[in-house]
C-alpha cells in the first residue's frame, strides 16, 4: 500500500522542525534515524541522512537508491559512493554552516567522533527528540494509514485462527499469522509476533516456541503489521477449552481495566492519569501487583513512540495522538492475560481503531 502522505506534508514537517529548533540557533540539523528521515522526506531506504536548514534540505544516500530517492522525496538528493558522514561533512563545508544540530538520542558515539574529526571548525550541538516530538501528532494521512494497518492486522488474526488446529505449536501459529499479514499486503511485521500458551502467557514478551498449544489453557497473541511504514499493535488472550474461575476472574479484571483506561482518554488528560485509572481497577480485584509494565505507548513509524502511557509520564494527551492501551496481569505458574487496542485521541475522547472483539473467545 503506498503512503497517503503528499510532498506538501513532508515540506510542512521540515518547516515545523525549523520553527521547533529556532531556539537552538542552528545553521542546519542532521537527521540520521531511519524513521525520522522517512517522516521528514518520505525516503524509505535503509541508508540515508537528511540535512535541513531554513533555506535548504538535502537527502544523502548511496548508489543503491539513485533511482528510488528522487521519486520519493521532494528535496535535493545527493548520491555518494563514500561514507555518508564524509558526504555530510563535504556539504556542510560547502554551505559554510558553523553550528550543526544532531540527534543525540540516535547517533552513535563513533559517528559523533567521526563528525568532530571531519568538521573541526563546526560546532556540533546535541538535540534530544526534536523529530520525535513532532511525530506524536499524526496527520489525517498518517491516521488513515495506521487505520489500514490496524484493520489488516485484525483480518490477519481472524484468518490465522480459522486455520488453527489443536496441538499446533506456538511457532506454527505465529508463522500462520505472519503469512496472512503478507498475503493481505503488509510490508511485514511491526515486531516479532508473540504467541504464548499455558503458563508461558505469564511472560509478557514470550518468544514463540515449538511447544504445542494444548486444551484448557490460555493463549496470548500480541501482533502488529506494518503498512506503508506505519505500525499497528493488538493483543488478544483466548481460551482453549475450560478455564478455572480464578483465570476467568483475571480476564474480567483486565477487560474492565482496559475499558476504564479507554474511557479516561481525552485531550488535556495526562498519560499518568490514564495509567492510574487502569491500575485502580486492577487494585480493586487485588491484582495490581501483577501488572508489571506501562499501560500503553504511542505508535506510528515505530512500534514504540512518544508518549508513554506510564506512571511518571506527564505528557498530556492531545487530539491526533495515536496510542495503545494494554493492561495485563501475569501470575507465574498460572498464566497471563493482556488486552490491547490501538486508538486515536479525538477532540472529545478517543476512537478505538482495533475492530477485533474483546470478549473471551474459546477456540
Amino acid at each position: 500500500m503506498p503512503s497517503r502522505e503528499s510532498a506538501a506534508e513532508f515540506s510542512g514537517r521540515r518547516e515545523r522542525l525549523s520553527s521547533f529548533l529556532a531556539s537552538y540557533r542552528l545553521d542546519a540539523f542532521l537527521t540520521t534515524a531511519r524513521p525520522n528521515v522517512h517522516y521528514l522526506s518520505g525516503f524509505t531506504g535503509s541508508n540515508g541522512a537528511l540535512l535541513t536548514a531554513r533555506d535548504a534540505a538535502v537527502l544523502l544516500t548511496d548508489p543503491r537508491y539513485a533511482a528510488q530517492a528522487p521519486r520519493q522525496v521532494d528535496c535535493a538528493v545527493r548520491i555518494s559512493k563514500r561514507s555518508l558522514l564524509v558526504e555530510i561533512a563535504k556539504y556542510v563545508k560547502q554551505r559554510r554552516w558553523r553550528v550543526l544540530g544532531f540527534e543525540q538520542n540516535r547517533i552513535s558515539f563513533e559517528e559523533h567522533q567521526q563528525l568532530k574529526t571531519l568538521l573541526p571548525e563546526v560546532r556540533l550541538k546535541p538535540v534530544d527528540n526534536a523529530v520525535e516530538a513532532l511525530r506524536m501528532y499524526k496527520s489525517e494521512a498518517e491516521i488513515g494509514t495506521i487505520r489500514a494497518s490496524v484493520r489488516l492486522n485484525s483480518v490477519a488474526l481472524e484468518q490465522a485462527l480459522a486455520h488453527f488446529k489443536p496441538d499446533m505449536t506456538e511457532v506454527d501459529l505465529a508463522a500462520e499469522i505472519e503469512y496472512r499479514m503478507r498475503l493481505l499486503g503488509a510490508d511485514g511485521t511491526a515486531f516479532e509476533t508473540i504467541v504464548a500458551s499455558g503458563e508461558r502467557t505469564a511472560l509478557p514478551h514470550a518468544h514463540p516456541t515449538n511447544h504445542p498449544i494444548q486444551a484448557n489453557q490460555l493463549l496470548l497473541i500480541d501482533m502488529g503489521a506494518t503498512v506503508a511504514g506505519y505500525a499497528s499493535d493488538m493483543t488478544r488472550t483466548h481460551a482453549l477449552g475450560r478455564l478455572d474461575a480464578k483465570t476467568r476472574r483475571m480476564y474480567k479484571a483486565v477487560l474492565e481495566s482496559q475499558l476504564a483506561a479507554l474511557a479516561a482518554i481525552k485531550p488535556g488528560v495526562s498519560c499518568a492519569h490514564v495509567d492510574r485509572v487502569a491500575r485502580s481497577v486492577l487494585r480493586g480485584f487485588g491484582l495490581e501487583e501483577l501488572f508489571i509494565h506501562s499501560t500503553g505507548h504511542g505508535l506510528g513509524l515505530e512500534i514504540h513512540e512518544r508518549p508513554r502511557i506510564g506512571r511518571r509520564e506527564r505528557t498530556k494527551l492531545e487530539a491526533g495522538m495515536v496510542i495503545t492501551i494494554e493492561p495485563g496481569v501475569y501470575r507465574e505458574g498460572l498464566g497471563g492475560i493482556r488486552i490491547e487496542d490501538t486508538v486515536v485521541v479525538t477532540e472529545r475522547g478517543c476512537e478505538i481503531l482495533t475492530p477485533t472483539g474483546k470478549e473471551l473467545v474459546v477456540l
